[in-house]
């Protein structure tokens, strides 16, 4: 009979970043992230197959470092961030390379797939246990009910429907 042991990690936000990119204009990207996020995995084995993990984020910790567009995208055009201060992300499977969940937003939830790689286990100077991941993915806005669009004079899209997200991660063995 095996003896199976859960072990919870934490996301280490002093080492993580979650970012998305969006094409402008469709001729440029905006690179945007949150600030504020917090995480853990769920795991038994030493390689995180079949690990769960689950993330949120708070909306309005949104930066694309311009002041005008962060407070559009947290209006009600976007994010709606009053009514759904955070977004979320728990996953149902996890085979090591592809990591697919169910990604809300806006109250919305949709299934998503992650690209997924495991940097692998190190021990830092204190002693501590960490684990980094990158997780790459690709969702449409409008699925989740961020339909604000506009047209230029020229007729392009000025934010395309089309959203990658990258997240960074490194989590801390409980």
């Amino acid at each position: 009979m095996s003896n199976t042991l859960n072990t919870t990690w934490k996301i280490d936000d002093t080492h993580s970043e979650i970012n998305f990119k969006v094409k402008h204009m469709m001729i440029s990207t905006v690179t945007g992230s949150f600030k504020k996020f917090e995480g853990r995995v769920e795991t038994s084995n030493e390689d995180f197959k079949n690990a769960s993990f689950s993330f949120s984020a708070v909306i309005d910790s949104v930066n694309t470092n311009n002041g005008d567009r962060d407070k559009h995208l947290k209006s009600d055009d976007f994010f709606g961030a009053e009514k759904f201060p955070k977004l979320s992300f728990k996953s149902k499977s996890f085979d090591g390379e592809k990591m697919v969940g169910d990604l809300t937003i806006k109250g919305v939830s949709k299934e998503v797939t992650l690209e997924t790689e495991y940097n692998g286990t190190a021990v830092d100077p204190y002693g501590q246990t960490k684990a980094g991941f990158e997780f790459e993915g690709q969702i449409s806005r409008k699925d989740f009910g961020l339909t604000w669009s506009a047209v230029t004079e020229a007729g392009s899209i000025v934010v395309s429907d089309k959203v990658k997200l990258i997240a960074s991660l490194q989590f801390i063995k409980q």
